[in-house]
């Protein structure tokens, strides 16, 4: 096997493992501003818009009873992400977005009885 067809097969299909080490760099990020410096030098302009405006539709599911042609005619998201994010948000098992969600909203509660 040639170094090329190593270096192919080594970075095709993104594995679990791969997955799994991202999130172990997302999870080392000690501040917000880490984070965002860290995004910006993650990902490019296309990939960060896409993941905040997957983010803002998510808060806007979960906090507003707007339906998605209302989120689509506020943000410019399409209906079909925005469906997209709903069912992760409502249906998928994963419930990454609930448990973000939820802990974002506890830490509100408590900065705010402080």
């Amino acid at each position: 096997m040639s170094d090329r067809e190593i270096i192919e097969k080594d970075q095709f299909p993104p594995t679990l493992a791969r997955r799994r080490e991202l999130a172990e760099g997302l999870y080392a990020v000690m501040s917000i501003e880490e984070m965002e410096r860290f995004l910006v030098d993650l990902c490019t302009p296309a990939e960060l818009r896409a993941l905040a405006e997957r983010w803002h539709v998510a808060k806007l599911l979960d906090s507003t009873d707007l339906s998605y042609r209302d989120i689509n005619a506020k943000t410019g998201v399409s209906t079909t992400t925005i469906g997209r994010v709903a069912r992760f948000l409502k249906d998928e098992p994963h419930q990454g977005y609930r448990a973000v969600l939820d802990r974002q909203a506890k830490q509100k509660s408590e900065i705010s009885e402080k």
